[in-house]
């Protein structure tokens, strides 16, 4: 069993990604501003690398969710597209 308090994007956890509460509006804003403090927070990274992979991970757990159709599809995108964001500046810095 996996921890629904556990964080996945800065200090979002799971159960605000696969919960019905916030809704996926307010899901979009929280994510938003968490995005911004990661990046500006891969300034001061030591290794981004291992973010990286720490990053990958939390995702390969959100999109493997058993009955994950069930789960609230639009926060799930939403974290997604975040994720492929952030990683994607994550990789800029690796490189």
């Amino acid at each position: 069993m996996f921890d629904l308090d556990s964080k996945v994007f800065g200090r979002v956890a799971v159960k605000e990604i696969i919960g019905a509460s916030p809704p996926a509006s307010e899901t979009r804003e929280i994510l938003k501003r968490e995005l911004l403090v990661l990046v500006r927070d891969l300034d001061s990274a030591a290794d981004p690398g291992s973010l990286l992979e720490q990053q990958m991970r939390r995702a390969a757990h959100i999109n493997s969710r058993p009955g994950a159709m069930a789960l609230a599809q639009d926060k799930i995108r939403l974290f997604n597209e975040y994720h492929e964001r952030y990683v994607e500046e994550i990789r800029q810095k690796i490189s």
